[in-house]
């Protein structure tokens, strides 16, 4: 069955999912890895692509997370779009920076609704030179939020 148009971006689901995404993204600044592994769906279906760098499964993204230097906090974020569809399924995709790095960083994930509450079930992380970023459109409503 098609998603009902009145259910994209209703507000309270957008609420909740941005509360996760902000939430996570405190856990990557602060280098929590516990609560970074609650906020990936626990299973060998979920699959994060990384700058050089590809998990597949909860079990490779914490062991893998674990050998990576801390992302810090200095990592700004922009361009942060948190799109609803329906109660259960949402995705986030934000722009992030570091001040003098000359790149931008776009990350992109799937969240969904589950029994134990709202997880990623995928993750996309990616960087370009800024010289070599070509814009097209502007990013519609977007959320501000602290890395």
């Amino acid at each position: 069955m098609p998603i009902d148009r009145a259910a994209i971006d209703r507000h309270d689901v957008v609420a909740e999912v941005s509360s996760a995404f902000a939430a996570y993204e405190k856990a990557l600044a602060d280098e929590d890895h516990a609560e970074l592994d609650r906020w990936f769906w626990a299973d060998a279906r979920v699959v994060r692509f990384g700058i050089s760098e590809m998990q597949y499964g909860a079990d490779a993204i914490a062991e893998w997370r674990r050998r990576m230097p801390p992302v810090g906090h200095d990592r700004a974020l922009r361009n942060t779009v948190v799109t609803a569809f329906g109660s259960d399924f949402a995705l986030v995709a934000t722009e992030f920076s570091r001040p003098g790095s000359g790149v931008v960083g776009r990350q992109s994930q799937t969240w969904a609704r589950l029994d134990d509450g709202w997880r990623i079930g995928h993750a996309h992380v990616s960087t370009l030179p800024d010289a070599e970023v070509e814009w097209a459109g502007s990013p519609p409503a977007t959320q501000e939020f602290g890395a």
